[in-house]
């Protein structure tokens, strides 16, 4: 009898491991929207944010009347996590031992509220997470076409994340395999550095499956032919993964390092590059969502992403993925003057305003937000010369539901193909 149940176990154990590695066989756009769609129905009723996580969570939602950029930097350097910028008002996030950082003298308070009463009666939350890939399933969806595209693809880490998860990168090159150097010119494009961010992770994943799906159009394989292509989803998996570990999103930014002789985690991977590090627009404060970490590349994502860009001379022009504003920025973000070479100046101005055109967002430089020091785009720009930009992605929050995907990948894949058409040469 006992036998009999230990083969029935095995048996069942067996069906569903090979039902998940037969999941993203032969993977195609079809495929994977449809299954979004499949996701979506099946969500029973929406899932709020009032767990315990969130009741403990010592973070307040603050909403305020908005100032001048000089004064949202300095929001940005007392803890404060700017997350809209409307007409009339600001919105954001602070830990409550930064709170009193806040004078309002200086800034007039509209509301505040705990994360967890905000979080509450949020209307934008989605019904789940499920519709978006995790970083499993990223990683199966990455294998899966680099196994059935092996003359042309790669998939290795470029290093492990803090809690030792590897970052995946895909190579589309059809002469040099995996970390071999490549003579051709290269593009980058990056997602989830920050981990609420799922929908930038979406869009670098679905252009990785639609380049190889459309290998054989006469434009995609110009691209492929004279190209080295670099895809990099999922920046941040640890993020990523606590963001969603409880079943209800945390509005997590950071990554999870955890500092020694304190409960505080986290770093902002997006503030701990090597441009003007730890300056306007970051903090000092641990607790602090901007927080720019103990020194320069003191994380292990940020240094793995120095490390691949180094020692890849070939990278021109690097797309980076962040949610959510509907627009396209260049550098400076992390300092508040124009870059000095006119000519390098003109071609980020005037492709961004191009990806701007077709994504129907707007084309600004970064800084004209606020200041924001330790910047991936501007650090890759400063310390290598690759033409950089950020594309702040569509939607109403950083949980813009399911719906969005399909709808921003449309106009994002095309902005990712402007991409390619100008990695030969930036200046044209």
């Amino acid at each position: 009898m006992i036998k009999n149940i230990i083969a029935i176990i095995l048996f069942f154990s067996v069906s569903l491991y090979c039902g998940e590695i037969e999941k993203y066989k032969n993977v195609n756009l079809k495929q994977l929207f449809d299954e979004l769609n499949q996701r979506i129905e099946k969500v029973p009723e929406v899932k709020r944010l009032n767990e315990s996580d969130l009741k403990n969570d010592p973070r307040y939602f603050l909403k305020l009347k908005d100032v001048d950029k000089k004064a949202r930097t300095k929001l940005l350097e007392l803890g404060f996590d700017i997350m809209e910028i409307k007409d009339g008002y600001i919105t954001g996030l602070i830990p409550s031992d930064l709170i009193g950082n806040i004078s309002e003298k200086e800034y007039s308070i509209i509301e505040k509220k705990s994360i967890y009463q905000w979080s509450s009666e949020n209307k934008d939350f989605p019904a789940a997470d499920s519709a978006y890939h995790n970083y499993k399933e990223t990683y199966d969806v990455l294998k899966d076409i680099a196994s059935n595209n092996s003359n042309m693809v790669s998939l290795f880490s470029i290093g492990k994340s803090y809690e030792g998860r590897d970052i995946w990168c895909l190579r589309i090159n059809t002469t040099e395999k995996g970390t071999t150097p490549s003579k051709k010119p290269g593009a980058l494009l990056v997602g989830n550095h920050h981990s609420r961010e799922h929908l930038s992770n979406e869009m670098v994943l679905l252009f990785a499956v639609y380049l190889l799906e459309n290998k054989n159009d006469t434009e995609i394989k110009k691209y492929i032919d004279n190209l080295d292509i670099y895809i990099i989803p999922m920046l941040n998996p640890d993020g990523v993964e606590y963001d969603i570990a409880t079943g209800s999103y945390r509005y997590w930014r950071k990554n999870t390092n955890k500092f020694s002789g304190t409960k505080v985690i986290g770093t902002d991977l997006n503030r701990n590059y090597d441009f003007r590090w730890c300056k306007e627009g970051a903090s000092t404060s641990q607790s602090a969502d901007t927080y720019c970490g103990p020194n320069v590349f003191s994380e292990p994502e940020s240094q793995r992403l120095r490390d691949f860009m180094s020692s890849n001379k070939n990278i021109k022009t690097a797309l980076t993925y962040h949610s959510y504003a509907s627009l396209v920025l260049y550098p400076w973000g992390g300092l508040d003057e124009q870059v000095s070479d006119e000519k390098d100046r003109n071609a980020f101005i005037k492709h961004a305003g191009e990806m701007a055109k077709i994504l129907g967002y707007e084309a600004e430089q970064s800084s004209d937000l606020y200041v924001a020091t330790g910047d991936m785009a501007d650090w890759a720009y400063d310390k290598l010369k690759v033409f950089a930009w950020t594309i702040e992605l569509e939607g109403n929050g950083f949980y813009p539901g399911s719906d969005i995907i399909s709808k921003a990948f449309e106009k994002n894949k095309k902005a990712g193909l402007y991409l390619l058409s100008i990695t030969d040469n930036p200046y044209k």
